[in-house]
């Protein structure tokens, strides 16, 4: 069940930052980071799901002007309560269809983000979106996973993603519909348990690439990470740029 802050409640982003620390870590933000700063050049950057400031606060320490937009207001606070999080707008609604002020040279959506958009209708408008407010020339940078189908023999539409003494996660899959929700257990010293649950939509590149032409951007580059490795078959994840015309 949601609220106003969707499936980001203040329960969730209490913990957000500690939960997922790796994703946190510098290894994991400054190749990101340095990717980003590059297409920015000198204009303005905006951030769709900016949450709890993981990739927004380190580009704006390189000297880039952030904006984001967030559905949730927990996750946003949070974001505002961090060392320099005061120096970033942010606009609270939903990223396919909120509108930030200004133009930018660089619009991006990273850590699965765009599956948190539940129908293929709100991933065109995001797009869509996304072209509005960018200047001409302009980029946008989406990172997403490569769907574990792979792993589901017949008959099982369910694949684990972590399994611990105090934490269980999988994800279920329909492959009809291309929807999936991610399922996290966690279970405390004392033996008391939670259970939190949050849908997508797994999309693929060639769907996305398509998105992109609906909204007149085009295909500039596709890597498997951050660090420009090639995307291949075996590619579990991957990091696509789409260019808006400059002319």
């Amino acid at each position: 069940m949601t609220d106003q802050d969707g499936y980001f409640p203040e329960s969730i982003a209490a913990t957000y930052d500690e939960s997922l620390a790796d994703m946190f870590a510098a290894d994991a933000v400054a190749p990101a980071v340095d990717l980003l700063v590059g297409l920015a050049g000198a204009g303005r950057a905006l951030e769709l799901g900016i949450g709890t400031g993981r990739i927004a606060l380190p580009l704006a320490a390189r000297g880039v002007e952030v904006h984001g937009i967030e559905l949730s207001r927990a996750m946003a606070d949070r974001l505002r309560d961090k060392p320099g999080g005061d120096a970033i707008g942010v606009t609270l609604g939903d990223f396919s269809t909120a509108t930030a002020p200004g133009s930018f040279s660089l619009a991006y959506l990273v850590f699965n983000t765009i599956m948190n958009l539940t129908s293929q209708d709100a991933q065109v408008d995001c797009f869509r979106n996304v072209a509005r407010h960018l200047a001409p020339g302009g980029t946008f940078v989406v990172e997403v996973m490569v769907p574990d189908l792979r792993k589901l023999p017949p008959g099982q539409n369910t694949v684990p993603f972590h399994v611990g003494d105090s934490r269980l996660g999988f994800d279920t899959y329909d492959l009809a519909t291309q929807a999936m929700s991610s399922h996290h257990v966690k279970v405390t010293e004392d033996g008391q348990g939670s259970f939190w649950s949050i849908p997508f939509r797994y999309v693929w590149p060639a769907e996305l690439d398509l998105m992109a032409r609906l909204a007149g951007m085009r295909l500039r580059e596709r890597w498997e990470d951050w660090g420009r490795t090639p995307f291949t078959h075996d590619s579990r994840q991957y990091v696509s740029v789409w260019e808006k015309p400059a002319g």
